[in-house]
């Protein structure tokens, strides 16, 4: 067992920083060159004649399919290592986050592998991200009641 001083004299040593610069600068073309990709995706399926929300839903479902199969092939981890948080912010990060542990626990079958390991990491951002938007909806319920409206 070791003393909190010497673990943090141990992080010192070993831990180096970051190029915070840099990761800002990945991270804001790969994340925005993603999201052109689905911009254009966007314009193509409109150009072919589908309504806007139409096509915008086609353009979610495009982003993560591509996401899964970059998984599937091996080079979102590739990918996300130059881009960092640009490449897990749009849906391409979030399906990632769910096709990586399914296709890594497979090995354990159906059930104890695929479907329970499929939200290890995405199943959190799930709860809080939908207990969130149901409190925030209760609070505005309750101040329409008081004929408050929101912005």
């Amino acid at each position: 067992m070791i003393s909190n001083k010497e673990y943090s004299k141990l992080v010192k040593k070993y831990s180096h920083n970051s190029p915070i610069l840099k990761d800002c600068f990945n991270a804001f073309w790969l994340g925005g060159l993603i999201c052109a990709i689905g911009q254009g995706f966007q314009n193509l399926y409109e150009y072919l004649g589908m309504n806007k929300d139409n096509a915008g839903t086609l353009v979610s479902i495009t982003l993560i399919f591509l996401g899964i199969l970059i998984t599937f092939i091996g080079w979102y981890d590739n990918i996300a290592k130059i881009g960092g948080a640009g490449t897990l912010v749009p849906i391409t990060g979030f399906a990632n986050s769910i096709a990586s542990p399914a296709i890594e626990f497979k090995s354990e079958g159906l059930v104890l592998g695929l479907g329970v390991k499929m939200f290890v990491i995405a199943g959190p951002v799930l709860v809080y991200g939908i207990s969130a938007s149901v409190v925030c909806g209760l609070v505005l319920q309750i101040l329409s009641l008081f004929g408050i409206k929101p912005l």
